[in-house]
């Protein structure tokens, strides 16, 4: 049946690879391509429409709805706007008791009440689609997107912004160095939380947003999942075994999950370069192919345990997590070359290449989060600890062309090690009944008679971050040491020290505010050869404001204001200037801007941009949401690779060389609308079709760099989702699906440096069949009717143009996972 499906959508391919080097938007499907937009407008305005209808207001009037509180912003504890630790107890007044469970409002009711804008998805919409890694749970939620070929790309990104711009949490702790999130299973994932704009408590770095995963927590009710899953991809079979157990025991809750996975897969592409004079005639060409095959395993281990120190709601939380995978990639090229005669090569003239590559990674960790009630608040103490080790090696042979057999072998060996500590005290200040007013007063506004006076939850907090990574580097080039002059060892270390306050005010029923202040400062030191000790220092000042306003707190309309400034400091591998140089052009010879080398820069600053977030939200009777969100930033000091001609240390003739540089300012701006809801809801009498859809229009210039396509790296013009999930009554069939769509693009990085990127369409849909409580079935089919995925850049100097492309082969894949209840 896999076979038959697979034919029957392979006639759809969308296009013949071999002209596809002369369509620069190959791949692309006009009339399809406004799909997604259409349905996404036509399913927000039709349910914008029907929830303008007024609501009926009972007979005793309509029913008082409470205020947003401070308390409320993070759901239903006293903690602050989105507080990256478990839900805290509430405080209570001794010898009160408090019964700690695993309650928590809805995903909808926990956005509502937030102070700060922020998206909550919880365990339901993870598991849906039974997805294998978080990137392709991700990929599906508002302004999300991850870059690469569909099931190849790299870290998600907001509002099409990455390389840092986006801020990734784990249990509200910065991702640490090394580790990637395909190592995180969904099976691991409480929820997912998304802050369109900063905080002071969660950190400032996350000028596009902050993406928090909160991992599984542990409930008093006994749980025990098993999940025993395949996938099939261009006849490749990736196995999975996935488990969860949760259970308590007298004062300790605990939860356990463990993931085993063994993933395989084939990669294909085809790559043109082509270089042109001034008058347009091509000069030089190089075209490769190449196929490789990648095989890895890993394990991944987390635990959540946690202790009732005593009946005033303090508490001792340790949360270890381990991370082990391994494996081996082969890689084939072959290469077909010509230039015109009299004319300076700068492409490789290989006629083939073989290279074999091995590694393995281990991460672990250990946080700690101690929770005691002190004097009228609550003082928090989180640690962590953890170590990152990498050991990889690899071999390149390189056959044919001007230099003959050229073997590159390259070992390498990395450990990094970090701690972070965070002291945090919390204290609710204001909340008492107010004091009677005196006959005519209380017209002014502000809370009735008899009602609490306006509260305040004041959060203060102090962190400190240190980061060391010492790298041992080989690079052997026909047995020959490359780059000796700069020594085979490398360590660097960083220190990041932070200081914030925050008050969440609830004014009335009407107002809530949220301000924050937050000073961090970074310092990175490295060692180089010789004896010298680059440093690089930086520190920011942000101020953050959020403002909730409900015109009529007895219905389910509200606004949101956010004021913010935010950052984005250099990552520790740009600041290194250690190069790393590109074996495919000799060392005695000029490359070119395709094949350049790659170093660092000591003297990059960090990123600061002055941010402004609109919202408008409505809430709807019996679930769902309509939200239409307006953002925009100004960037200064914009951090961007740079490819250019320099006079360097490691070879006699000059070399195109890439490093990030300060380029100047930046403007990106958007309008982000999101609908959720249920058919009938619009429509009465209708199934009742779980429907949601999402579009994010984006625009963005960077200053100094000629229009029309100046915008900022890897953001594309718009991003759209379109589902829908529909449970069969009187069957325990559940069908769904989503389109998930980001349209090609063309970026001008600099006056002489171009980036094209194509579009994307992914087409996921799955069926769950419940036999009962305990065991069900869910099969998956990601990516149908796969579109090859097309990319290139180009680079014009003196009148010579480099032009390349690369098409990558993409595939559906098949899931079947059973999953068992025990």
């Amino acid at each position: 049946m896999l076979l038959a499906w697979r034919a029957a959508w392979q006639p759809m391919h969308p296009f013949d690879r071999s002209s596809a080097m002369n369509h620069p938007h190959a791949g692309q499907q006009a009339p399809c391509a406004r799909t997604p937009i259409l349905i996404g407008l036509l399913l927000w305005v039709s349910a914008a429409a029907w929830a303008q209808r007024p609501e009926p207001t009972p007979a005793n009037g309509p029913p008082a709805t409470p205020a947003a509180t401070p308390a409320a912003a993070s759901g239903t504890t006293p903690a602050p706007t989105a507080t990256p630790t478990p839900t805290p107890a509430p405080l209570a007044a001794p010898g009160q008791r408090i019964e700690i469970t695993g309650g928590r409002g809805s995903d909808d009711e926990q956005r509502r009440r937030s102070t700060a804008a922020k998206i909550v998805i919880g365990r339901e919409e993870i598991e849906k689609f039974g997805d294998a890694t978080v990137g392709e749970v991700l990929r599906r939620l508002p302004g999300v997107t991850t870059p690469g070929a569909p099931g190849r790309g790299g870290p998600p990104r907001m509002r099409g912004l990455g390389g840092g711009f986006t801020q990734l949490l784990i249990d509200g702790q910065r991702v640490p160095p090394g580790f990637s999130l395909e190592s995180l299973t969904p099976e691991q994932i409480e929820r997912i939380e998304i802050l369109r704009a900063p905080t002071a408590e969660t950190g400032a770095r996350a000028i596009a947003g902050t993406i928090n995963i909160i991992t599984r927590e542990g409930f008093r009710r006994r749980l025990n999942d098993l999940r025993i899953g395949v996938s099939v991809e261009d006849g490749q079979v990736t196995p999975g075994l996935f488990w969860t157990h949760n259970n308590s025991r007298d004062a300790l809750t605990y939860n356990l999950s463990a993931g085993l996975f063994r993933p395989s897969r084939e990669n294909r592409s085809s790559t043109e370069t082509s270089v042109l004079d001034s008058s347009g005639a091509e000069r030089e060409r190089l075209s490769e192919t190449a196929a490789s095959q990648e095989r890895r395993q890993g394990l991944n281990l987390t635990g959540r345990l946690q202790w009732r120190l005593n009946e005033q709601g303090d508490s001792l939380l340790l949360m270890p997590s381990v991370f082990h995978g391994e494996g081996h990639t082969q890689r084939q090229a072959s290469f077909s070359s010509s230039a015109t005669p009299g004319w300076v090569r700068t492409l490789p003239d290989d006629s083939s290449s073989r290279s074999n590559g091995s590694g393995h990674n281990t991460s672990a960790r250990l946080n700690l989060h101690w929770r005691q009630r002190l004097g009228p608040g609550r003082l928090e103490l989180q640690g962590g600890a953890g170590q990152f080790e990498s050991v990889n090696r690899s071999e390149r042979q390189n056959l044919g062309g001007s230099q003959g057999l050229t073997q590159v072998l390259d070992s390498s060996s990395s450990l990094e090690r970090s701690g972070s500590l965070t002291l945090k005290y919390t204290t609710v200040l204001g909340g008492a009944p107010a004091a009677k007013p005196a006959p005519g007063a209380g017209a002014g506004g502000g809370p009735a008679p008899g009602a609490s006076s306006p509260e305040h939850s004041l959060v203060t907090g102090l962190e400190l971050e240190a980061l060391s990574r010492s790298e041992d580097r080989t690079t052997l080039l026909n047995g020959q040491p490359l780059l000796a002059d700069f020594g085979e060892q490398l360590k660097a270390s960083s220190l990041r020290v932070a200081a914030y306050v925050q008050d969440e005010w609830a004014l009335n029923r009407q107002w809530a505010f949220h301000g924050g202040l937050r000073w961090e400062g970074i310092t990175t030191r490295g060692e180089a050869q010789g004896g010298l000790r680059p440093e690089n220092s930086s520190s920011v000042t942000t101020p953050l404001m959020h403002l909730l306003w409900k015109p009529d707190p007895a219905k389910r309309d509200q606004v949101r204001l956010s004021l913010t400034r935010s950052y984005r400091s250099p990552a520790l591998a740009t600041l290194i200037a250690r190069p790393s140089i590109n074996t495919r052009i000799p060392l005695t010879q000029t490359n070119g801007p395709t094949t350049a080398d790659s170093a660092g820069n000591p003297a990059l600053k960090p990123e600061l941009a002055t941010g402004l977030d609109l919202a408008f939200e409505r809430y709807l009777e019996g679930g769902g949401v309509l939200s239409v969100n307006l953002f925009h930033r100004n960037i200064r000091q914009l951090m961007r690779r740079v490819v250019s001609l320099e006079t360097v240390d490691w070879s006699p003739v000059p070399r195109y060389v890439a490093r990030q540089q300060n380029v100047g300012q930046a403007v990106t701006q958007g309008i982000e609308l999101e609908a959720k809801f249920r058919l009938d809801q619009a429509w009465p009498g209708a199934k009742p079709v779980e429907l949601r859809s999402n579009l994010s229009l984006y625009r963005s210039r960077v200053d100094g760099v000629p229009g029309p396509d100046n915008r900022l790296d890897s953001q594309a013009k718009a991003t759209a989702n379109v589902g829908a999930d529909y449970r069969f009554r009187g069957t325990p069939l559940t069908l769904g699906g989503n389109v998930n769509w980001v349209p090609g693009y063309r970026t001008q990085l600099s006056d002489a440096q171009f980036s094209t990127t194509g579009r994307k369409r992914v087409v996921d849909v799955y069926g769950l069949w419940t036999f009962n409580p305990t065991v069900a079935l869910r099969l998956l089919a990601s990516n149908l009717g796969p579109l090859d995925y097309l990319s290139g850049s180009e680079f014009v100097e003196a009148g010579q143009r480099t032009v390349s492309q690369t098409l990558q082969d993409s595939h559906t894949n098949w899931q079947l996972r059973l999953e068992l209840k025990l």
